[in-house]
């Protein structure tokens, strides 16, 4: 009999494959970002103090709230029965990770690259990655896919339920709050300050999943036929060369599995070219990843334990 962490996050993982993520402004965490654009339009505009103090009460109301709303939740369901805490808490774990969705944008992005469509496939990277896609090669459009493969498998997947683990659905959905507020504000640019607090506490939160991510992918790539010894030396070199202190991570990771080198122009090279970035490559990534995503959701089933 599986417990009831480990029912919930069965369930929650049967969902992600009948339903994914599908894009819609009715989705919980589209909903969530709705709600944090309103209070990023209400910020103020001057004064350093002033917007890192309110970008702090932000982020600490916003992930706040979602965990406390989820605890009670989640408690009133408890409260009706047994069947109903646990289809509540998959559904709430649900809204907290995303797999599917990465890889189908992934493989259409190298599907439009291999039909020479590379203006279709730039804008089918906005999907992905957040830099200027508008004159990226076929090389490094394929590079910037890798890239979102490896970072978000992390961010997207393997965090969430490393946070479910250690703190079941409500910490799982407090990272979850955490991540939207450093996408939307924790960057540099207009929200230099405002955001400065979400970037942060990510940064932290991400600390252990991005490392553990690059682990993951070592393993993965040892086990499909890529390059685990490559994998492992190349995260351990490369993966301070990103600016952010855990992307490097899983990005490098990946770079050494499939051989390639992976580019931002004017920001990073990872990993060696030792083969060219080409659809082929970014399919080898897509099935790395997800033998490490199905690691991960065998391992927190086990951390689930039948006790859980």
């Amino acid at each position: 009999m599986l417990g009831e962490a480990a029912a919930v996050l069965a369930l929650a993982l049967v969902l992600e494959l009948i339903v994914s993520d599908p894009r819609t402004r009715w989705h919980p965490v589209a909903l969530f970002g709705s709600a944090v654009g309103i209070f990023v339009r209400l910020a103020p505009r001057e004064g350093r103090a002033r917007q890192l103090a309110y970008g702090a009460l932000m982020v600490t109301a916003g992930a706040g709230g979602v965990t406390l709303g989820s605890v009670i939740a989640l408690r009133w369901a408890g409260e009706l029965n047994g069947m109903a805490a646990t289809i509540l808490g998959a559904v709430l774990l649900k809204f907290s990770f995303s797999y599917r969705q990465l890889e189908q944008e992934a493989l259409l992005v190298a599907s439009q690259v291999e039909q020479d469509a590379l203006g279709t496939a730039r804008a089918s990277l906005r999907a992905l990655v957040g830099r200027d896609t508008r004159d990226l090669s076929a090389s490094l459009a394929a590079s910037a896919a890798i890239e979102s493969i490896a970072e978000n498998l992390s961010d997207s997947f393997v965090a969430p339920l490393l946070f479910y683990a250690l703190f079941g659905v409500p910490g799982a959905l407090a990272y979850r709050a955490i991540n939207t507020f450093d996408a939307m504000i924790g960057y540099h640019g207009p929200y230099e300050y405002l955001g400065r607090f979400s970037a942060r506490i990510d940064d932290v939160a991400n600390v252990v999943p991005a490392r553990l991510t690059a682990l993951l992918l070592v393993v993965a790539a040892a086990a499909t036929g890529a390059d685990g010894r490559s994998a492992f030396r190349t995260a351990l070199r490369d993966h301070a060369r990103t600016e952010s202190p855990n992307a490097g991570w899983p990005m490098a990771a990946m770079a050494g599995a499939l051989n390639v080198e992976l580019e931002k122009t004017d920001s990073y090279v990872l990993g060696d070219p030792r083969t060219e970035r080409t659809p082929g490559r970014v399919r080898e990534a897509v099935r790395v990843a997800r033998w490490a995503a199905v690691l991960t959701a065998a391992l927190t089933l086990a951390a689930s334990g039948p006790g859980g």
